[in-house]
């Protein structure tokens, strides 16, 4: 069972951004599914680092995006990215050193993050990139 379905209540019609966020529900997705499977650390390790990786890149994206438009929520909308680039990283660092387990604490938080996120901050941008043409 996944920890995250897709809806489409969670399309901010920009196709880009909505596949780049179906790729973190799924890295999401894949962290939940080696910690229920009990896989190694290692084999965790790997799903951490690959969603901090994605995670910088789809938010690179969104803000390159929101600025091109001018988007005028951008600065505190990319300070919301840098806090949780700042979160996850500081949690894999916990994750590597033995400070902290992968837990389902963790996982809530990176479902609640991703999902209210998107409901509430990348739905604001939506009809002005939309609506200027961005695919």
């Amino acid at each position: 069972m996944a920890l995250i379905d897709w809806s489409d209540d969670y399309s901010v019609k920009v196709q880009s951004i909505d596949k780049q966020h179906q790729k973190l529900v799924e890295l999401i997705n894949s962290l939940h599914s080696a910690m229920k499977q009990g896989k190694g650390k290692e084999a965790i390790e790997i799903v951490i680092r690959d969603l901090i990786s994605y995670t910088k890149v789809h938010f690179a994206h969104e803000e390159s995006l929101m600025e091109k438009y001018s988007y005028p929520g951008f600065l505190k909308h990319k300070a919301v990215h840098d806090e949780l680039v700042k979160q996850v990283m500081e949690i894999e660092k916990n994750f590597r050193e033995g400070k902290t387990i992968i837990s389902q604490d963790i996982l809530n938080f990176l479902k609640r993050w991703l999902v209210d996120h998107i409901l509430a901050a990348d739905k604001q941008y939506s009809s002005l990139l939309t609506g200027k043409g961005a695919a």
